[in-house]
């Protein structure tokens, strides 16, 4: 702010003193003050047009350092047109480009108007309104250049803000990217350790899957070879048995056997 008051005190002490000098001018715009104030990118100082029924017309100057352009308000504007306006009675005639919002011109002077604008005492405008309307450039000289000093020094700290936005938003989005990369890495690594830890998992639960059938099958195979032993043991027996039976002869008696008497046979 320090800044702009010495931009705005000059032109002021200017102004004041073009109005006395020209009080008598036949501009029907009172001597403006060209108060220059800093805006986003540019800076800017506010004009009136007044028309000859006094009705008032403002327009805005504005500047980033390298040219300087006329703002105003004016319904059904076409996108572009080349406009006139008139320089103590002079005709200059400059780019008119329609901003976005339909309703608002920028007029780019070209460095001739400047230049005129700059020397010149009296404003002309005549399609803006429904009646020409004019304003005083007393002071103008020190004014355009004030805006020009104070525009070239607010765009380049603007540029110096949004480059360092720019490098702010680029390291914020790489660090974004290194770190997303660096997630979905760590995702990638707890993935394949989760991974590998199933299929350990998995190989431990089929080996031990795989040993209790193979100590199933040993059981199986043990229960049937002691069935089988059994089996046999039985059979080696009954068969022995039935060796025993068919070579058995009972033993003969010691004593002598005497006959059997017949059939009436009486004992005594």
């Amino acid at each position: 702010m320090r800044h702009v008051t010495k931009i705005l005190v000059p032109a002021a002490g200017l102004a004041l003193a073009a109005t006395a000098a020209q009080a008598a001018a036949p501009a029907r715009g009172a001597a403006p003050l060209w108060v220059v104030s800093p805006a986003e990118a540019s800076c800017t100082t506010q004009l009136e047009l007044v028309a000859r029924s006094g009705a008032i017309t403002p327009v805005t100057l504005t500047s980033d350092g390298q040219i300087v352009s006329l703002s105003f308000a004016k319904p059904d504007l076409p996108e572009r047109a080349f406009l006139p306006i008139r320089v103590d009675r002079n005709r200059y005639s400059n780019l008119m480009i329609r901003k976005p919002d339909g309703v608002t011109g920028e007029l780019v002077l070209s460095e001739e108007t400047e230049a005129a604008m700059r020397k010149g005492q009296t404003l002309d405008v005549a399609w803006l309104g429904e009646e020409p309307a004019s304003t005083s450039l007393a002071g103008s000289e020190q004014g355009l250049s004030d805006l020009r000093v104070c525009g070239a020094q607010i765009a380049t700290q603007a540029r110096a803000r949004a480059q360092a936005e720019a490098q702010a938003k680029a390291r914020a989005e790489q660090e974004a990217r290194e770190q997303a990369v660096a997630q979905a890495q760590l995702e990638a690594a707890r993935a394949q350790t989760a991974a590998a830890d199933a299929q350990r998992q998995r190989l431990a639960e089929d080996a031990e899957r795989q040993r209790r059938l193979e100590a199933q099958e040993r059981q199986r195979q043990y229960a049937e070879a002691e069935r089988r032993r059994l089996y046999e043991e039985a059979e080696r027996r009954r068969q022995w048995e039935e060796d025993q039976s068919a070579s058995y002869f009972p033993p003969q008696p010691r004593y002598p056997i005497y006959p059997q008497p017949g059939p009436g046979y009486r004992r005594w």
